[in-house]
């Protein structure tokens, strides 16, 4: 029998977002097809524990959420996987998707993103900030970061702006300074949602980022609403996912989340690319449960003699 293991994030880390909320749905529909299917916590797998990885015939990364505070132990922790089965979405691409420069990749293949300036030190985040419009606000985040740690929104001649800053750094990061998005204060960002590189729905999550601070209300809350993707933002997203498939010459990605926000300065721009932890909030769309198991199959069925169809 096909074993596929689901891997997610020890619910209890977390108190803004369920990481099982997608995973379970999962779990289950794959269990009605005949599969085993279990949910994976992947720190519960790390090197010397005694779930062993070759026992399953494939793993689908899902909400790895907490990634971004241990992602030497995450990279090991992939390549420990990618040599006991198969792992979707392919490891390779995970690494290139894990540090937010691949956006400056995505905007040199002709991919509209954010104006960003990549800051690798103090001296290059003090001459963004000085860089700024007079009385405007910045965005500064990690390039490696998950459930916008780390993130704020602040007036680039505040202090705090600076101070945020050199706490990213010290974690090792570059720093991200981008120009404060009117759209996205207003919470007009969407995530639009593939599966082998198809359509599949779209959903608005609200604005994340207070004015003067990080998260509003101190924590990462979002608040999802199923929307309409309009055609111009499905072709985005699409050419979005070829630009990724040129820029590191792997497969289309099993699945993705396509953030982006129709802005009045810049048009439609990308906000991220999520190619391997996306929220699916599938409690919303509980019809892509069944494309997504489906999804699932049809890889497993490809991956080689030892997967066999349920």
């Amino acid at each position: 029998m096909t074993r596929i293991g689901i891997v997610t994030t020890d619910p209890a880390f977390f108190t803004g977002a369920d990481p099982e909320r997608d995973s379970a749905p999962l779990v289950a529909a794959l269990r009605e097809r005949g599969v085993q299917a279990d949910a994976v916590v992947w720190r519960g797998t790390a090197a010397g524990s005694a779930e062993d990885l070759t026992a399953f015939d494939l793993l689908v990364l899902r909400s790895p959420w907490d990634y971004a505070l241990h992602p030497a132990e995450f990279d090991a922790w992939l390549e420990r996987a990618e040599t006991s089965t198969r792992v979707l979405n392919e490891p390779d691409l995970v690494r290139w998707n894990m540090d937010k420069r691949y956006l400056a990749q995505l905007e040199a293949a002709g991919i509209a993103v954010v104006p960003t300036a990549y800051c690798a030190d103090e001296a290059s985040v003090r001459a963004a900030l000085a860089e700024a419009a007079d009385g405007s606000h910045v965005v500064l985040k990690p390039t490696v970061g998950a459930g916008s740690q780390h993130a704020g929104l602040h007036a680039a001649d505040d202090p705090a702006a600076l101070e945020l800053a050199r706490t990213i750094l010290a974690t090792g990061c570059e720093v991200m300074v981008q120009p404060e998005v009117p759209e996205l204060s207003a919470g007009e960002e969407k995530a639009v949602y593939t599966l082998d590189g198809s359509f599949t729905h779209a959903i608005a999550k609200g604005a994340l980022l207070a004015r003067g601070g990080g998260l509003r209300g101190g924590v990462y809350r979002e608040a999802p609403q199923a929307v309409v993707a309009t055609d111009a933002e499905r072709d985005f997203a699409e050419r979005v996912l070829t630009a990724v498939t040129a820029a590191t010459g792997l497969p289309t990605p099993l699945y993705g989340r396509i953030d982006l926000v129709d802005t009045a300065e810049h048009g439609l721009v990308l906000l991220e690319a999520e190619l391997f932890e996306p929220t699916f909030n599938l409690h919303l769309a509980p019809e892509v449960v069944e494309l997504f198991t489906e999804a699932i199959l049809a890889r497993a069925r490809q991956g080689g003699p030892r997967l066999t169809a349920p």
